[in-house]
């Protein structure tokens, strides 16, 4: 299993999702109208696919480890897009579930 390609996958996907679901957002709470709420939905639809990309065959492991992804790259966007502070829970969280994503996606398996 290829670590960067494996990561690389999670972040456009994360990318897509999350900020497909902050386009809907911005469409519905923010008033800013049917085409960032269309555009949202094209995102969300790309992360669907991108998340198929993973060479592991295995559709509840890889979303599953995906989960840690989009809490800390959610947590991530916060910051970078809307200027939220996560606390120090917010950061620990965050760690705990990217932990998650190492044991899930690369422990080493027998076949």
């Amino acid at each position: 299993m290829n670590v960067v390609r494996v990561v690389a996958l999670f972040v456009v996907a994360a990318v897509a999702e999350i900020g497909g679901a902050w386009m809907v957002w911005q469409g519905v709470r923010e008033h800013r109208g049917l085409a960032w709420i269309g555009a949202g939905i094209a995102a969300l639809a790309a992360y669907g696919f991108v998340a198929t990309l993973q060479d592991d065959a295995n559709f509840g492991r890889v979303l599953a480890a995906y989960g840690g992804i989009f809490v800390a790259g959610s947590l991530a966007w916060g910051v970078v897009v809307d200027g939220f502070a996560p606390d120090r829970y917010d950061l620990i969280g965050a760690a705990i579930c990217l932990a998650g994503v190492g044991v899930i996606m690369f422990a080493p398996r027998t076949l």
